[in-house]
C-alpha cells in the first residue's frame, strides 16, 4: 500500500522502516517510476511507502526538511531517521537493491 504524505499522517507514516517518494505530477521521470514504486510497496508489507507530491504547498516543508533538490527522490528512513536516498528514476531491481542496502 502507498500512502498519501501529508504533515498529518507523516509522524505515523515515519515509524519502523519508510520510504518516501518526493516527486510532482509534472515530472516525467517520477510519473514513470511511479508504477514501479507502488508495485516493489505490494511486495513489501513490513515497509511504509508513501508519495510526497512537492507541488502540495503543505509538502513544501517536508521536501525543504529532506534537502530533496531534485525529484524524483527517494528517501529511506528507519524509526525516523534518514538511513539513506537516490534519486532518480531506476528499475525495480536496483530499487530493490536499495532497499536491501538501506533495509537488510
Amino acid at each position: 500500500m502507498v500512502l498519501d504524505i501529508t504533515p498529518e499522517n507523516f509522524p505515523e507514516a515515519k515509524k519502523g522502516k519508510a520510504i518516501l517518494d518526493f516527486w510532482a505530477p509534472w515530472c516525467g521521470p517520477c510519473l514513470a517510476f511511479k508504477p514501479i514504486f507502488e508495485e516493489v510497496a505490494s511486495e513489501q508489507p513490513d515497509i511504509v511507502f508513501g508519495k510526497v507530491n512537492t507541488e502540495e504547498p503543505v509538502n513544501g516543508m517536508l521536501a525543504s526538511e529532506y534537502g530533496v533538490r531534485g525529484i524524483p527522490t527517494s528517501v529511506f528512513l528507519k524509526d525516523g531517521e534518514e538511513v539513506g536516498r537516490f534519486s532518480g528514476a531506476v528499475p525495480k531491481e536496483k530499487f530493490l537493491e536499495e532497499i536491501k542496502k538501506y533495509f537488510g
